[in-house]
C-alpha cells in the first residue's frame, strides 16, 4: 500500500498506531476510515490474524455514519507490521498514536529509543498523569502531545472493536500538530476537543478513571455492588476527596471532557451522601460500558500487572510531594498490588468489605 501525506489543515495525516488493543483500533481505525494512511505495530501472531481478515469497527452507534452495520478495513487499506522498525520503513510520518496501559509504557519506550530521530510527535492516550513525562524524558519534549480518550470502547479480540459509549477525545494545545490533529479527529467523526492546559485535561480524565476502580478489584464486586454498601460508599468519596486536594495542591482545575461531566462529578463530592449516590453511581457504571473496571480485568486475567500504581498511586505520590495527605489511596494501592503480586490469596478480600474496610480504618 502506498503511503502520502501532505501539509494543510485538512490534508491527511500519516499515521503510526502502537498496537490494535481497544482505543489504537477505535482511533486508528477511524481515522483509516476518513481516508488517511495507517500503519500499525502489533505482535506478529496478531499481524498475520490482521493481515488474512482485516479489522472490524462496529461504530453503529454513532448514528453520524448513516450505517447499522460494522465498518470493515480490508487488509490493503492499512499497513499492519511486527516490529517498529519495520514500520518505520513506511514514513516520515505525521504523529504517532500511543494508547498502551501505563505499565506497559516503559518497555515500549526501551524499544522506541535507538529510533528516536525517525519518531514523529507521539499523541499519547493512555490513562494515568505519568506517561507523556516519561515520553518527553526518553524522546523529548516537542516529541509529545498530551491527550485523552472518554468513549468506551469494547474489544472483541485483535482488530475487534465495538462503540460502547460516544464521548470524544481530549487534546492539548500547544504543540504545532494540535490544531491539525483536532481537524482531522473531528472529521473522522472522533469529536475532539483542544485543552488549554495538559495537565488539568490528564488529572481530571484521572479522576473519572478512580471511582470503584481498585475496591471493584480487591473486593470482586460490581461497580453497583460497591456504591450500594454506605460504608464502601464513604471510601469512594474520601478517595475522591484525596484527590481533588492534590490537584488543588498542584494549581490544576477540575475540567469537563468530552461527553463527561468531570465538574459536576467533583461537585458531587462536596454534597451528602445520600444526594451524591444516585450521580456517582451512574458515573461509574455508565463511563466503562458494560465492562468490569479495568482493574478488576487485569487481576483475574492472572497477567501479574495493574494501573493501580500508575492511577491511585501517582495521587500518593503526589500527595506526598505537596504535603497532601492520602491515607485512603495509599491503602488501596498497596492492597491492589499485593494481590497483583501473589503477595495475598484472592480470596482474602473477595466479596468481604468488612475485612477491607477494617484496613482502610485502621
Amino acid at each position: 500500500m502506498a503511503l502520502s501525506s501532505s501539509s494543510p489543515l485538512n490534508a491527511k495525516l500519516k499515521v503510526l498506531t502502537f498496537g490494535a488493543g481497544a482505543i489504537g483500533t477505535y482511533i486508528g481505525g477511524s481515522l483509516a476510515l476518513a481516508g488517511h494512511p495507517l500503519v500499525f505495530v502489533e505482535q506478529p501472531k496478531v499481524v498475520e490474524e490482521l493481515r488474512r481478515r482485516g479489522m472490524r469497527l462496529d461504530l453503529t452507534l454513532d448514528k453520524r455514519r448513516k450505517t447499522n452495520e460494522a465498518s470493515l478495513l480490508e487488509p490493503s487499506s492499512f499497513v499492519i507490521v511486527g516490529s517498529l522498525e519495520e514500520a518505520l520503513r513506511y514514513g516520515p510520518f505525521d504523529v504517532a498514536l500511543f494508547a498502551l496501559k501505563s505499565f506497559d509504557t516503559p518497555a515500549a519506550l526501551e524499544g522506541i529509543k535507538p529510533f528516536a530521530d525517525k519518531m514523529p510527535p507521539i499523541l499519547c492516550l493512555s490513562n494515568g498523569v505519568a506517561n507523556e513525562p516519561a515520553i518527553a524524558q526518553a524522546l523529548g519534549a516537542d516529541k509529545v502531545i498530551y491527550g485523552t480518550v472518554t468513549s468506551a470502547i469494547g474489544r472483541r479480540g485483535a482488530g475487534d472493536i465495538v462503540l460502547e459509549k460516544l464521548r470524544g477525545v481530549g487534546i492539548a494545545k500547544g504543540h504545532p500538530l494540535s490544531e491539525k490533529l483536532n481537524d482531522a479527529f473531528n472529521r473522522a467523526y472522533l469529536n475532539s476537543r483542544l485543552y488549554d492546559d495538559a495537565a488539568s485535561m490528564k488529572w481530571s480524565k484521572m479522576l473519572t478513571n478512580l471511582i470503584a476502580n481498585p475496591t471493584s478489584a480487591i473486593l470482586d464486586m460490581t461497580a453497583a455492588e460497591i456504591f450500594a454498601n454506605k460504608d464502601l460508599y464513604r471510601i469512594e468519596i474520601a478517595m475522591l476527596k484525596e484527590c481533588l486536594a492534590v490537584m488543588e495542591a498542584q494549581g490544576l482545575k477540575v475540567v469537563d471532557l468530552p461527553g463527561t461531566p468531570v465538574r459536576a462529578l467533583a461537585f458531587a463530592t462536596k454534597l451528602p451522601l445520600w444526594l451524591s449516590k444516585p450521580f456517582l453511581s451512574k458515573a461509574a457504571g455508565a463511563g466503562r460500558g458494560a465492562k468490569m473496571p479495568s482493574f478488576h480485568i487485569d487481576l483475574h486475567s492472572g497477567r501479574g500487572k495493574s494501573e493501580v500504581d500508575y492511577l491511585h498511586g501517582e495521587v500518593v505520590r503526589a500527595g506526598e510531594k505537596y504535603n497532601v495527605p492520602t491515607p485512603v489511596n495509599k491503602v488501596l494501592t498497596e492492597t491492589l498490588l499485593a494481590l497483583t503480586r501473589g503477595e495475598i490469596p484472592l480470596e482474602e478480600f473477595a466479596r468481604k468489605p468488612e475485612r477491607l474496610l477494617q484496613k482502610l480504618t485502621a
